[in-house]
């Protein structure tokens, strides 16, 4: 596969990615990479907003809302988790996805994690959740896109993740931190840089720079993700 990298030092909203991984399926078929966003929520394809989020808590807070065109349930994303992008040829959906999470597991196993997979499509680690991962399928490719907590604040992820309701609030922060850690917190020896080296050489073969021409072709993709009718729908 290719890592296909973005230029140094250029900060960019989820929904650049979401368009890149569209790009890359349509022009190149193939691809990786690795990414970090500011605080965002990302809704699944048919979820609806108002039953998944504290929208009012995340308008106060600066956390963007996203909707992505892959399944699953809502995700938030900030400083300390790793999004992975894994663009793969055609193939039948579970013969990919599988591949995928265990290679993905193998990663973390030979970094000292003692990771398995789930049958919903996650990565856990002494039985927490460190990663979720859905698949979104083009006409040219597949489109496999996850979550790697690595030192994540879970105080603003449960807050915006939980409907408006205190009962409600209460009980889904403590089912929350039940289930999720990060992997800095369960294996203080592993660095985020040994992470990324170990992931990209993993899954790629080569790097380069996207092209001016090609980042505007992005961007252009990236406006049907900023439409509000697509993300509150």
């Amino acid at each position: 596969m290719t890592l296909t990298l973005l230029p140094e030092n250029t900060p960019r909203r989820l929904s650049f990615y979401l368009a890149l991984e569209e790009y890359v399926s349509s022009a190149y078929g193939e691809g990786f990479f690795l990414w970090e966003t500011a605080p965002c929520v990302i809704l699944g394809r048919n979820q609806d907003a108002t039953a998944e989020l504290d929208l009012k808590y995340c308008r106060s807070h600066g956390i963007e809302v996203f909707r992505r065109k892959s399944g699953g349930g809502c995700v938030y994303s900030g400083p300390g988790n790793l999004m992975i992008s894994c663009i793969v040829p055609p193939a039948p959906v579970k013969q990919s996805f599988a591949a995928y999470l265990e290679q993905l597991a193998t990663v973390l196993q030979n970094l000292g994690a003692e990771a398995v997979t789930t049958a919903n499509n996650d990565i856990l680690c002494q039985g927490r959740k460190v990663s979720g991962n859905a698949f979104f399928v083009t006409p040219q490719a597949g489109i496999i896109h996850g979550t790697l907590l690595y030192a994540m604040d879970f105080a603003p992820m449960t807050a915006a993740l939980t409907p408006s309701g205190e009962k409600l609030r209460k009980h889904a922060v403590a089912s929350v931190r039940q289930r999720v850690a990060n992997l800095r917190d369960l294996y203080p020896s592993l660095e985020m840089a040994a992470l990324k080296a170990a992931l990209t050489q993993a899954f790629s073969r080569q790097n380069r720079l996207l092209t001016p021409a090609e980042l505007l072709r992005v961007a252009q993709i990236e406006e049907s993700y900023l439409n509000p009718a697509f993300i509150l729908a």
